[in-house]
């Protein structure tokens, strides 16, 4: 898993992974009946139900409380200004990302990361995903390029190093994958800026418990292979269970974007940091992403056996 500060680094699909080794975890015979990956899919569909009817509640406006699409309309200039800066950070990260991942995958680079050790990939992906992002939000931001621009590219740029091995599993295939993100996130954006003002912020606390159970699950799977019982239910909390917790914090970190745009002083000390703002939903696009991309490979690789 990919991720940010504190810790939302440790994914395996971005290793050494070809799909000769997604074979591995997909030639397990499993056996009949509930499994990790059937109960894993149940609390995704779940969670995606619970999603549709969220949307629907709060999109149709039947909640009593003003959500932030409403309070939009009144929005000062400013409160626009920032919002729209953010979300052009977000994009412009993901653009540079996928740039970088497709350059990586076309050129010899790719082939060396391959045979990189997986603990060198995982070890120093985490160190230099947290560092990047530690760099990148420390400095002051200020209008133009400059050094908090730089790191924030190289940030992106990292990132797409890292996941340039997924882009072997087939274009159309992460094109798909690509797709149904951005329907992911779009929905779960849309939800939090219908729900009333706050409604997400209270999932901090729990998020982050979930997520550290995440990542000691990332750990056991680097220990366990994947044709045991334990290791392919601990590589089920990290896919399923992993897509659920970063779609939960994309809801707390959308309406945390709006209530910084909203209340962030205007005559601060810093001024407003897009750049800072845009990160969280830009780690949880990548982490939702790798893991629908790890779903979808698992799908195709049973319907071709």
């Amino acid at each position: 898993m990919i991720g940010r500060i504190p810790a939302r680094t440790c994914h395996r699909p971005f290793q050494t992974e070809t799909k000769a080794a997604w074979r591995t975890w997909e030639g397990t015979t499993k056996a009949p009946g509930i499994t990790a990956e059937t109960t894993g899919q149940a609390v995704l569909g779940g969670a995606a139900l619970v999603g549709v009817g969220a949307l629907c509640y709060y999109g149709l406006g039947l909640s009593n409380e003003v959500g932030a699409i409403d309070r939009a309309m009144v929005w000062p200039q400013i409160v626009r200004d920032r919002v729209r800066s953010t979300y052009t950070y977000f994009a412009g990260s993901l653009a540079l990302t996928a740039g970088t991942a497709y350059a990586i995958s076309q050129s010899r680079a790719i082939h060396t990361l391959m045979r990189a050790s997986p603990w060198l990939v995982v070890g120093g992906g985490m160190i230099a995903t947290i560092g990047s992002s530690m760099l990148c939000m420390s400095l002051p931001y200020a209008p133009g390029l400059n050094a908090k621009h730089l790191s924030w590219a190289g940030h992106s740029a990292l990132i797409g190093t890292l996941i340039a091995p997924l882009m072997l599993l087939g274009g159309p295939l992460v094109l798909r994958a690509a797709a149904i993100t951005g329907g992911v996130v779009g929905a779960l954006s849309l939800t939090a800026a219908c729900a009333p003002d706050g409604k997400f912020l209270t999932w901090g606390g729990p998020l982050a418990i979930g997520l550290g159970g995440v990542c000691m699950a990332c750990l056991g799977t680097l220990f366990l292979p994947a044709s045991s019982m334990v290791g392919a239910g601990l590589q089920s909390i990290v896919t399923y269970g992993g897509l659920v917790i970063f779609g939960g914090f994309m809801l707390y970190d959308t309406q945390k974007i709006i209530r910084q745009a909203e209340t962030y002083p205007v005559y601060a000390e810093r001024p407003y940091d897009p750049i800072n703002a845009s990160i969280g939903i830009y780690m949880d696009t990548i982490n939702i992403f790798i893991r629908i991309l790890t779903i979808m490979a698992s799908s195709n690789s049973k319907r071709r056996k």
